[in-house]
Parts: structure tokens; sequence; C-alpha cells
């Protein structure tokens, strides 16, 4: 089918033929274009006859389910057809695409599946990453991917990245893609800084900019506020303000309905107010605004590797998200941006957003990696690679649920991956099925996908939620939090084929299936109860001391803060320990408690951290024993090995390298790099290392030296040595700084008479600064121009010296004077 692009009143009609030459000459462009230039609809038509498309595929992603959606929906309008012609879309649980669909629009989840069911994307000719910027997990596994599949499988593979507000020229470096800019048609957007707002009263200070904004302005408003909860409460309190306006809420878990009144006018001609979320930011078009009121404001999934949880954080947006906000103002004519924040915050702000995969839970990128058979994440080229701690975290839990051996992929790491969702609800799903629980893990699944229906005076009891799900369907119910997670639940049934069940819950079946998923979050009642628990993890948490699952003596949980110390349970199950019996462990237990005397070697029965049984190891693995060292050296190294002047000197020469001579590839030898690599240069002085005291003996110094090869110790001693020798034959010993500054030189000035310049290193380019001491070593002169110094200031440090040190000879001479290393008299004329 062919488009004619000239009847579409689009900004980016303008790029359209240069975007299909350079898409011509080139596998890989960027193309950068503002809010409502039309990339996202247009382009792909315009590329869909194409002679390098060749009649294949269009796939393009999208960050949010509501936006590829709406964008499929757009396209088909255009070409005067249903979704599901010409142009469709797949999401989660959800498509519209038929035999003759040559456009599919996707969440970017759909597209890793599509290429580990066919790594060479067969049918494919171009994949489009639209709205790139966000830089959300999923986006960056895709293109790791795409491009991995271009590069080996594919040369033909076309690759679209598209963006408003990303940093071009390093993109363009990373991708060696040529980029195509369009201006696009903003119209200008007057900025409004309305000061701080406190995050406490934020629904009420967001009402009261939205109230002075509509009585200033004409046209409809988009209101972004962080979260749902801000959202319901702003919404109640403009409904009573707003009699004459449409508020209308708009985040992710809306239902379909409403989300598509937000985007579309009023019927009745009503002035609109938009309350949302993120989502709104870029590709959904809401006809009408002309103002925008920004709280600043977003929430992201934070993931600590340190506790294997993730938390959602209210923070702060970057200023290319800011400007995005404001630029929906500006799409219709010229509008406004109230900005909840002052001018000053603003230029403070980060200049762009931080990508996903820098603190998200990685488990499904490592289970995706596996399943493409990369054993290293790392060996794929990343525009942003992803934390090594973190990769450390999801492969560990990877491995306790048994998806991964020795980093390879098992058949059950296979059936997990096939199934939609976290490795831990998928690895829950797939036991539960082995075990005849799969309809209760279908209703567990979606309550932890989705948020919580119960209010928290309801407490920790997951078995509630559920029995109020099966209650909700078996009075055919409709609406609300529930109507949500039973959409999920069907959609999980769905994938198996199975029929709903509203009987009676076992709580014991459903702390089982939740031990499945959350193993490390197994816990056992504390000795004294007191309503805390030891987690398998070897955290401590506590229930409320008034929930009826406080005084449990087991219990699997699903839902905990990551606060540091004491954390807090919010959703659990009771859990009966003879169900536990497939998952206790005999392991050697071979561990480093610096406080207890250092290495302890035990076999125990056990179900993660907590201990059943145990008893004294008679002979450790000698193996094991260095393992057990090179841990507690990772974790309390600074505090284990002695890091002196001499090892200090050490590494701040090196460090100084680094800086100085980066084509020579010297190592990172900081502290914490050395701490975390420990196992490769320390491994073979630990033989006999049993207590504290043996590490410290260690001659820290002489072992790390001799980790480098011959060369470059040949190098070091060459380039940046430790001492240096003076006139007076003394061999002085330089001061390095491990942020690779100026080596300082500290030598009594009668040692370098005669000597006429400043010493260099480092193959004579790097000068030293020199500290003249006096005799009694007291500092006189500090210059990194010996030269300049004999010439214009030693006569006046000499008068000074030659009357405190009377005795000492300070010769008028002093570039031919004889340099001392004592004392030397002065000789009677």
């Amino acid at each position: 089918m062919t488009i004619d692009i000239s009847r579409f009143d689009l900004p980016v009609k303008e790029i359209v033929s240069d975007v299909q030459q350079q898409l011509t000459d080139n596998v890989t462009l960027i193309v950068k274009a503002p809010p409502g230039a039309g990339k996202s609809t247009l382009l792909p038509l315009a590329l869909l006859e194409e002679e390098w498309l060749g009649g294949r595929k269009i796939l393009m992603l999208e960050p949010r389910r509501l936006a590829a959606k709406s964008i499929a929906t757009r396209m088909a309008s255009m070409l005067g057809e249903d979704v599901g012609q010409t142009v469709g879309y797949r999401v989660r649980f959800d498509n519209k695409v038929s035999k003759d669909t040559r456009i599919e629009v996707l969440t970017e989840g759909i597209l890793t599946r599509m290429l580990h069911s066919d790594n060479e994307l067969e049918g494919v000719g171009m994949v489009i990453f639209d709205e790139f910027h966000e830089r959300s997990l999923h986006a960056d596994v895709a293109m790791a991917l795409c491009r991995e599949s271009q590069q080996v499988l594919r040369s033909d593979l076309r690759i679209l990245v598209m963006s408003a507000t990303l940093d071009m020229s390093r993109l363009s470096a990373l991708l060696k893609a040529p980029v195509v800019e369009s201006e696009g048609r903003m119209y200008p957007v007057q900025m409004e800084y309305v000061g701080e707002a406190d995050r406490y009263l934020l629904p009420e200070l967001t009402s009261r900019a939205v109230l002075n904004a509509v009585r200033k302005h004409e046209g409809d408003t988009l209101v972004f506020l962080p979260g749902e909860g801000e959202i319901k409460k702003c919404e109640a309190i403009l409904r009573n303000e707003l009699k004459d306006f449409a508020i209308h809420p708009l985040y992710g878990q809306l239902p379909q309905g409403k989300q598509h009144a937000a985007i579309m006018p009023n019927r009745q001609g009503k002035r609109k107010v938009v309350l949302a979320t993120s989502i709104a930011e870029t590709s959904l078009t809401i006809e009408g605004v002309s103002i925008v009121v920004d709280t600043g404001l977003g929430r992201t999934s934070q993931f600590d590797p340190n506790t294997g949880l993730s938390r959602l954080e209210t923070v702060q947006v970057s200023k290319d998200a800011a400007d995005q906000r404001a630029g929906r103002a500006g799409r219709l004519g010229p509008g406004v941006c109230y900005r909840m924040w002052t001018k000053g915050t603003h230029d403070r702000l980060a200049e762009h957003r931080s990508p996903e995969i820098e603190q998200a839970d990685l488990a499904p990128l490592v289970l995706d990696m596996a399943q493409w058979g990369i054993v290293n994440a790392m060996e794929l080229t990343w525009l942003t690679p992803p934390p090594r701690g973190s990769l450390a975290q999801a492969s560990d839990m990877l491995h306790q649920l048994e998806a991964l051996d020795s980093n390879r992929l098992t058949e059950h790491g296979k059936s997990i991956h096939k199934l939609p969702c976290h490795p831990r609800i998928a690895h829950m799903l797939v036991n539960a099925e082995e075990n005849d629980h799969l309809a209760l893990a279908t209703d567990i699944a979606a309550i932890l996908e989705e948020r919580d229906p119960l209010p928290r005076e309801a407490g920790i009891d997951i078995n509630l939620r559920i029995e109020a799900l099966r209650r909700f369907r078996k009075e055919n119910r409709q609406g609300g939090k529930m109507a949500r997670i039973e959409k999920v639940a069907a959609s999980y049934r769905k994938l198996f084929d199975l029929e709903a069940e509203n009987g009676p819950v076992d709580p014991y079946a459903t702390g089982v299936l939740l031990a499945y998923a959350y193993p490390e979050r197994i816990a056992c009642a504390r000795p004294g109860n007191n309503a805390q628990f030891q987690l398998s993890n070897g955290k401590i948490a506590a229930a409320g001391h008034k929930d009826e699952l406080a005084y449990e003596p087991w219990l699997a949980v699903a839902h905990i803060d990551a606060r540091d110390g004491l954390g807090k349970i919010f959703m659990a199950s009771p859990l009966n320990p003879r169900d536990l019996a497939p998952m206790v462990k005999e392991k050697e237990i071979i561990t480093w408690d610096t406080d207890d005397g250092g290495l302890v070697a035990t076999r125990d029965l056990r179900i993660g951290s907590i201990v059943l049984s145990s008893k004294p190891l008679p002979d450790p693995d000698e193996e094991h024993l260095t393992k057990a060292i090179c841990d507690a050296i990772k974790k309390e190294g600074k505090r284990l090995l002695s890091f002196d002047e001499e090892v200090t000197q050490w590494q701040s020469r090196i460090m100084s390298l680094r800086k100085w001579r980066p084509q020579d590839q010297w190592p990172d030898v900081t502290v914490d790099t050395l701490l975390m690599t420990c196992d490769e240069w320390l491994t073979p002085y630990l033989d006999g290392v049993k207590r504290p005291d043996d590490l410290r003996k260690l001659k820290l110094k002489d072992i790390l030296h001799h980790s480098l090869d011959w060369e470059k110790q040949e190098a070091l001693e060459k380039l940046a040595p430790e001492r240096i020798e003076v006139p007076s034959g003394s061999n002085i010993k330089l001061e390095y700084r491990m942020d690779g500054e100026v080596p300082i030189l500290a030598v009594r000035l009668q040692e370098v008479f005669g000597l006429a310049e400043t010493p260099r290193i480092n193959e004579g380019q790097t000068s030293l600064l020199m500290h003249l001491l006096s005799p009694g070593f007291k500092p006189v002169q500090v210059t990194a121009d010996l030269k300049s110094f004999w010439e214009n200031t030693y006569f006046e440090v000499k008068k000074e010296l030659k009357r405190r040190y009377p005795k000492h000879a300070w010769p008028e001479d002093p570039w031919t004077a004889e340099a001392v290393r004592g004392v030397k008299r002065k000789t009677k004329d």
C-alpha cells in the first residue's frame, strides 16, 4: 500500500525523503524530532514501500502499552483502515494483528521474545525504537540483541532509533549511525516557575496551581503528577472546585475506556483537565492542551542489589523530561507551562534521565541472555553496560530458582523463559503446574503483579486478597482494583487453558507457592518471637504486633520493604515447615567471621540462611576456604588488609600513570577495585591463612607488585620510580597522589646544590613539585621551577637560613656548590 504523505500536515514529512535515502545507504539511522512532529505515525507509513524493505514487516517498539495501542490506531485511521489490517499491535496478553499486517507496534518485551524464537527475525525488514530516550531496560536489551543479529546474522536488518531529547552526538558515535533531524513545529511555551512544592502537600498545591492556570488561560490543561495516589487526591479537590470542567485521570493501570476518554476531546465541549503520570510525556497525543502544570516529579522502580528488592521512589525529573512535558503545551499553538520548582532548581537538574538498566532488577535480562546462549552479558555491545553487581545478584537468584546451572540455561529455565512474566512468577507457575495448584498460582501471580486491592489495615495475609478476588469473580462484579487483577489472572488462565477456581483457599498451599517465587524470603519466627522473623536470605523483618500472622512459626513473604536493619513485611502467607522438605539442603558452609576469629567451617541443614542443624566440618575443602576468605575481603577488606603508606604510594604511582598514559592501559588499583578482584591476585598467598592476624601479616605491597606482569613492573620503575637520586647522592622518596597530580620531591635544599633544572619523570613528560627543606627538614619553598628559584628566590631564602642555621654553609653560587647530605661547616676565609 502506498501512502500519499502530502495529505498530512505533519512537520516530519519534510525529512521523509532524507530518511528514505539514509536507510537506503545505511542499516542504522537516528531520527531526532520534537513531540508532535509525526515521527511515530508518518515515518513508518512512509517507509512501507521502500525497496530495501522488500515487502517485509516493520516492527516498532513503544515503551508503554497505551502508547502502542494509540499509535497503531492512529496509523490505521491515516490509512482509512481498522487496527489489525495493515497496522496492528502486540502488547502483553493482547494483540490485534492479521496475515495482512505489515507494521506491528509492540511493547518492548514482546520483541525480545520474538528475537529468542527467531534470532534472524525472518520476515522483518526494520525495527524502530520509538521514544528511545526513555531508555527502558527492555529497550536496551532489545537493542543489544538486534545489533547482535544485525552484525552476525542479518546484515540487511534496518534499525531506526527515534527520539526527541537524546544526546545525539554520543548515540551516533556508539551506534556508528548518521542523524536526521526534524525541526518540528513547536509553538512558543511561556515558562512560569511557581516555587518549590512540599511533597506532603502535593495534591493541594498542585490543585491550587491548576485553578490559577485555568482562570488565566484558555484551553485544556495537562497536569503531571508522580503517581496514582496523588492523582486521585488532586482529582477529588478539582471536581469540587471546577464543576464545569471534565476532570480525567490518566495512568497505566486505569481501564482502557477511561484512558481513551482522557486522550480524546470532550464530547460536550467542556474544557478538560487531565491528571497524568509520566505516561503522557511523549507518544500520546492529547487533543486541545495549551496549559501544562508540572510537579517535576516521577515515580520509578529502584532495584537494590544488596537486598535483591525493588522499591518505588519519587524522584525529580531530568531536564529533557521537563522539556518534553512543557512541550505538550505548544503542539497546537502558543501555550504556558507552570513548573512547581524554581529556576535555580531547574538549572541543577540532570540533563538526561538515567537508563533503567542502571537501577533495575536484571533477572529477566540475565535469563534472556542465557536463552540467547550468552553466558556473560558483558560480551554484548551495550549503550549503557549493566552494573556487574546487579548482574551477579540476578545470576545468583536464577541459580537458586534452578533456571541456571553453572550459568547455563536448564530445561526448567527454558520452561520459565517461555512464560511472559518475571522469572520468579514463572518459576512459581511451572512448579504449581507440576503440583496441581496452577489455578491458585494464577490468582497469586495476578495479585503479586498488581497493586494491593485491600487497605493496609486489612493485614499482611495474601490469602485475604485471594479470597476477595474469588468472591469478586463468583458474584460477577465489575470495576475497581479487582477488575484489573482478574483481567491479569484470566490472561494467565488462558495461557494454561484453565478454568477459574472460586472455592476456599488453602493458606499453606499459598505459602508453598510463595516460597517457590521468593525462596530467599522463607521466614522463621525468631526466638522470643516479638513478631520478628529471620528470612532465609539472612535479613530480619517484622510484621505488625496486632497482625493475625505475627505469631506464626513460619511465613512465606511476598512483599517486604528494602530498608536497612529491621525490614517490614507487607504481604505473606503462613507456611507449613513440612512442606519445605524439598527445599532443605545439606551444605558445607565455610565463612569468615572477623569478630569470631576467622574461618568457620560447618556442615549444616539449611533453608537458605536459616540453619536447622549444624556441626563442625573437620576437613574443609581448600578451594572453599580460599573463596570464603576472598568473599570476606570483598566485604570488609579495608579492615582485614594493611593498606599502609607503602601500599598507598604503590597504588598512587600506578593511578598516576593510568592518568598520564591512558594508551598504556595501566590497571585500576583503587582500594575498592582491588578488593573486588582479590581472587585474581591474592589467592596464591592465602595458604595457611586462618585468622585476621594472618591476613595483616601479608606483605601486601610485594604481592600487589608481583600481580603486574614483568613488563609492567619494569615500566613502573622506569616511568614512576619510587625514589629519585639527587646531587648529594641520596635516593629521596617521591610522594605520588591517587588523582595523578604532580608528584612531590621533598628534599633538603643543601642536597640539590648544583642541580640546574627541576627533575622530571615519566620519560621527561612530568615535572616534579619540589618541596625544598631546611637542614631541620622544615619547608622553606615550594617550586615547580628550580631554575627560577636559584635565579630569583634563593638569595632571599638564604638570608633567613643563614640566620637560623649559622653553622651550615650557604654558598653565593648554588649552581656550582657541592651538594651535601649532612652538615658542611662554613670554611674560614
